[in-house]
């Protein structure tokens, strides 16, 4: 009776699955047909509908809580007998870790580092290159971006993987929310340092062009690369001859008075101190994008960044 009461369809469904119930109790009693919502094994399929039915996976014993709630409120598992496995409130407990133990950085709390078995070594010695920072400043006008655009093309021809951060490229994603108030340009310059120290760290020669117009800033992006890998390249170019090519329009704005805190009129610019490299532009004699570019590379090359 049982079998007659069972939907054919789920009859074929191979050992093990008899906790999985194949009908439902229908209006007065009777057997009725499960509408098949519940995987079966084996790869059964529904009354030649072709609709494939899966075993539902047992749900796991002791899942990590992935947040400070799910940390106080999900209850640890009992810790074995050897005491391997310790839980100190910090976070879950899971089998074959000793001990977790989470980080609190900035406004982040209850984080973990993990640490990737393939680390900068290894990838600059298959893209066989030294992953470092190009860091170029100067005043709106000097041609920090020219050169950025330019070095990036000497390197690609040949053979090194290079990425720019421009700064008003990344102005128009990452940092659209920022103002060009103090602090938002001093958290621009801080996202830019941090992603430009990923692209390093992956090996990729990663060269930024922004104003950054004060030493702190741009000191505090050097301190998280290490191994001399941050470049400071500074575009000596005069006020007189930014302000003649103002290639946006932006310094006849900020005469005008339009533009409040604009570097070099009413806002200052402080130049590096000590910086890697210096290209110095004159009111009748600025050097070519060419030439500028060469100036990096050379110094690349002496300092063993372009082969690993």
């Amino acid at each position: 009776m049982l079998a007659k009461a069972l939907p054919r369809q789920c009859s074929g469904a191979s050992a093990g699955v008899d906790a999985l119930r194949c009908r439902r109790a229908a209006p007065g009693g009777r057997a009725g047909r499960l509408p098949c919502s519940v995987g079966l094994a084996g790869g059964a399929t529904r009354g030649g509908a072709g609709v494939k039915l899966v075993a539902a996976r047992p749900r796991p014993t002791s899942v990590m809580a992935t947040d400070a709630r799910d940390r106080t409120e999900a209850a640890p598992s009992p810790a074995p007998a050897d005491g391997k496995n310790v839980f100190d409130g910090s976070a879950s407990a899971v089998t074959g870790i000793n001990k977790l133990v989470t980080s609190t950085v900035g406004k982040s709390t209850n984080i973990l580092w993990h640490d990737c078995p393939i680390g900068q070594t290894e990838r600059q010695k298959l893209l066989n290159q030294k992953g470092c920072v190009v860091w170029i400043t100067g005043l709106s006008g000097s041609g920090k971006s020219t050169l950025a655009f330019a070095l990036s093309c000497e390197l690609h021809s040949r053979g090194h993987l290079t990425y720019v951060l421009d700064g008003d490229n990344v102005r128009h994603g990452l940092n659209s929310d920022l103002s060009f108030e103090a602090d938002g340009r001093a958290e621009n310059i801080r996202r830019i340092g941090e992603v430009a120290k990923l692209f390093a760290d992956a090996g990729l020669i990663c060269i930024t062009s922004l104003i950054s117009p004060y030493r702190s800033d741009r000191s505090a992006c050097r301190c998280l690369l290490s191994n001399s890998s941050f470049i400071e390249v500074f575009l000596n170019v005069p006020l007189e001859v930014c302000e003649a090519r103002d290639p946006k329009g932006l310094y006849k704005l900020a005469r005008a008075g339009k533009i409040n805190g604009f570097t070099g009129i009413d806002d200052p610019y402080e130049p590096p101190s000590d910086c890697e490299i210096v290209i110095q532009g004159k009111v009748e004699d600025c050097p070519s994008p060419e030439s500028m570019a060469d100036q990096v590379v050379s110094y690349l090359e002496a300092n063993g960044f372009l082969k690993n």
